[in-house]
């Protein structure tokens, strides 16, 4: 697919006051699919079938986490990678916040009538390691991602929007994944050294395999918001550090 035929190339600095028409709308799918996907699907293993090997075990939040990478992934296609920061921040204090919530609503002493204490202790209560573990490792990773992103598009003029995302998946989960399984595992009771890296490599690959599978779908949506929007943004001359502030 050719992208950048139809709308306008332009550069980050040239979006500053102009009227973005689904960019909060796309902030608002990417913090809200980060919430859930941890507060629905990181305490649930679940299982699939798998031919040869039987049933198969595995974290009920990757179906849907990998889902925020690829909102990521549009994000800085279109928008560019400064306002593809600013988002990442804000999924960032939203998980912050999300945790301090949880612990406060979880130590709350329970009416005396109340009895479903234990049941709402055992979804909601967080191990502050895990915690801990995956708010380093979601900054770290996605911020990788939006980079490697930015850059190969510099690099490829614009061409092979499969390879950026793909690539820049890659890379972004590969450090999700490194940062989170030893930080979060490593030395846990339960936890050999063996089982923390195969269960880190299995998920790294399985994540990026999901952004194979929605590629067509990565396509069809920075198709129709660079049209709809107008633009193509490329960072030729955006500041990457993570902490800069300018859009």
């Amino acid at each position: 697919m050719s992208e950048g035929k139809t709308v306008g190339r332009v550069s980050a600095d040239a979006l500053r006051g102009r009227a973005l028409r689904f960019y909060d709308f796309v902030m608002a799918a990417f913090v809200a699919i980060l919430l859930l996907s941890n507060v629905l699907g990181a305490g649930k293993v679940a299982q699939i079938w798998l031919p040869g090997v039987g049933y198969w075990p595995f974290g009920a939040g990757i179906l849907f986490f990998p889902v925020g990478y690829v909102i990521g992934d549009v994000l800085t296609e279109v928008y560019g990678y400064a306002r593809a920061r600013r988002v990442i921040w804000a999924g960032f204090a939203a998980t912050v916040f999300m945790a301090l919530m949880a612990w406060v609503v979880v130590a709350l002493p329970p009416a005396p009538d109340w009895t479903n204490q234990a049941a709402y202790e055992s979804v909601f209560s967080q191990v502050p390691r895990i915690v801990f573990a995956s708010m380093c490792a979601f900054w770290a990773g996605e911020f990788v991602n939006s980079y490697v992103l930015a850059r190969m598009k510099l690099a490829t003029g614009g061409r092979h929007l499969w390879m950026r995302t793909i690539g820049s998946t890659i890379a972004g989960q590969g450090i999700d994944s490194l940062i989170f399984y030893p930080l979060a595992f490593l030395g846990a009771q339960g936890w050999t050294t063996e089982l923390v890296v195969t269960v880190l490599f299995t998920q790294w690959a399985l994540k990026v395999a999901w952004e194979v599978v929605l590629t067509p779908l990565t396509y069809l949506v920075i198709g129709w918001l660079k049209r709809a929007e107008g633009i193509d943004v490329f960072d030729d001359a955006t500041d990457f550090t993570p902490f800069g502030a300018k859009v």
